[in-house]
């Protein structure tokens, strides 16, 4: 089980409860210069088997491996840049937290292709969310970073996955809230289906049927060590 009392951790000591968890964890860790991201997919691990109601996850099969994620980026990039014929105007907005990093590799493929350089924005859509009171009674908020105006801008919007589409909905508002842009299109590397809301990405990376006793779990080395498309299965 979770421990769920708070302590000091030599990692981090500002993360969130739920990242806690007995110091036994850490004997199993065999100390070196890769001890903290062994450490960091245990806590991932315990954290999304808290989220899950306490049911544990098991891994059903990668479906995307480093290379073939970037080659997949690749692709989506050189949609974009024929979807605006040209990168005119054409703005990049990461949803937090793996929509940022995607976006900056976007915006370093177009930059290599088309010789511009294409702003990148970070959108953090907890304000915005309508779950909002069910998720966290103090949720973490952070700071968005628009380092450009998005009236009259081609705002697309990047994100990991797409699900329900109560993110998007979300990232659609937050983005009105700063202006109203010519137009809002919708990247994402994962479709894994279940909408909830009439909502269609318009550039993707991979669609991937999915049950709702799935996970898809997109990995990138920024923040896991790695790059790949996992599916996890509930127990």
């Amino acid at each position: 089980m979770i421990s769920m009392r708070k302590r000091e951790n030599p990692i981090d000591a500002k993360q969130p409860e739920w990242y806690y968890f007995p110091w036994k964890v850490f004997k199993r860790v065999q100390r070196g210069p890769k001890t903290e991201q062994k450490v960091k997919r245990t806590l991932c691990g315990r954290a999304q088997s808290f989220f899950m109601g306490g049911s544990s996850m098991h891994l059903k099969s990668v479906v995307m491996d480093d290379k073939t994620m970037k080659r997949t980026l690749v692709r989506m990039s050189h949609e974009i840049i024929e979807r605006y014929h040209g990168v005119e105007d054409v703005v990049l907005i990461g949803i937090r937290r793996r929509g940022v990093p995607l976006a900056r590799t976007i915006s370093q493929i177009i930059q290599q292709v088309e010789d511009v350089t294409i702003p990148v924005g970070e959108l953090d859509i907890t304000h915005y969310r309508d779950d909002l009171t069910l998720v966290k009674e103090k949720p973490e908020i952070h700071e968005s970073v628009f380092p450009f105006e998005v009236t009259n801008k081609r705002v697309v919007l990047v994100d990991d996955v797409i699900y329900t589409g109560r993110t998007c909905r979300a990232a659609i508002e937050a983005v009105f809230r700063k202006g109203r842009p010519a137009s809002i299109a919708l990247a994402v590397m994962v479709d894994r289906g279940h909408r909830e809301l009439p909502i269609k990405p318009d550039f993707v990376g991979k669609n991937i049927p999915t049950s709702k006793n799935e996970v898809i779990s997109v990995r990138l080395r920024e923040f896991d060590g790695e790059t790949n498309v996992a599916i996890l299965e509930r127990d």
